[in-house]
């Protein structure tokens, strides 16, 4: 536990920063999202957090650098430094898989085991997803884009549910 006014540590800083839900999906943190990359901590209670972006554009990113520099001012920083780099890409093998469970329970299907393997852009709709209320494969695809750009809209025809499938990147 992190106390106010604390000078802060490198792993304060990470516990915090792992309280931070991801706006699109509240279940998961920006840390278990995993598109916190590095976090320093310099003299004079500076803090310096860097991120990848989930995507280039990601509307996200500023609500993301705000609550960072909320959150750690709250603790003690008296500055706070948020780098976005792109290089690496994020990719949702930065998921962790504690993410990827709370997403199912959450009602929004994971990225797939075959993420890794070359995916033409559309080229999900020939897959099956695995449907998150159910766990069958009798799924198809009915819209590429979901509620966010990162998320497509499937249909189970085992439970006869829509849910939101987390795109492979």
């Amino acid at each position: 536990m992190v106390t106010t006014g604390a000078h802060l540590t490198r792993k304060m800083v990470w516990n915090l920063l792992s309280e931070i839900p991801d706006p699109d999906i509240p279940v998961i943190s920006i840390t278990e999202l995993g598109i916190v990359r590095d976090v320093e901590v310099l003299q004079d209670d500076k803090i310096v957090v860097t991120l990848t972006p989930s995507y280039s554009g990601c509307p996200a990113m500023q609500l993301f650098k705000e609550d960072i520099k909320a959150v750690l001012r709250q603790y003690g920083a008296k500055e706070v430094e948020v780098k976005i780099i792109h290089s690496p890409a994020w990719t949702t093998d930065w998921l962790s898989k504690e993410a990827k469970e709370k997403m199912r329970k959450h009602g929004i299907a994971p990225p797939e085991d075959w993420c890794g393997t070359a995916v033409k852009l559309f080229g999900d709709a020939k897959r099956k997803i695995t449907c998150p209320h159910c766990g069958k494969q009798d799924t198809k695809l009915t819209s590429q884009f979901g509620s966010t750009p990162c998320k497509a809209l499937w249909f189970c025809n085992g439970c006869n549910q829509p849910f939101e499938y987390f795109k492979c990147y």
